[in-house]
């Protein structure tokens, strides 16, 4: 199964990891959206002694977008807040990957309605590679 049919969108970043997730951070300030936390899962493996490619997780959100998500469909807190990775890809390319909007409403039975709010994550992701 292609991790498109998972539900996984990936696109390549013009940047390196840290130049995306600096630019992704300073999108999110800008709109509004809260960033809970950044995970360095690569700086994390280090520490233990181990080895990855640079790898990166953020968290964000604004709850006024998925409070109304979850009192629709409560199952959905388990996919909030939003999360994109931020990682080097085997060729050294940095690549953005997401749960896209369509999967999540799929798997919580929302309305596009209902997620219209959580689909900025493409244009997010888009920004950010750009």
């Amino acid at each position: 199964m292609s991790d498109q049919a998972k539900g996984l969108l990936s696109i390549h970043s013009a940047h390196t990891v840290d130049e995306t997730v600096d630019k992704l951070k300073n999108i999110l300030q800008s709109k509004g959206i809260m960033l809970f936390a950044l995970v360095d899962h690569s700086g994390e493996a280090a520490k233990a002694g181990l080895t990855m490619p640079d790898t990166k997780l953020l968290i964000f959100g604004n709850p006024k977008a998925g409070t109304p998500a979850m009192l629709a469909a409560p199952s959905i807190a388990i996919d909030l807040p939003l999360k994109m990775l931020i990682a080097e890809g085997s060729t050294g390319q940095t690549i953005i990957s997401y749960n896209s909007s369509d999967f999540l409403a799929e798997r919580h039975s929302l309305s596009p309605d209902q997620l219209k709010s959580l689909a900025v994550i493409d244009s997010l992701a888009a920004a950010a590679a750009s």
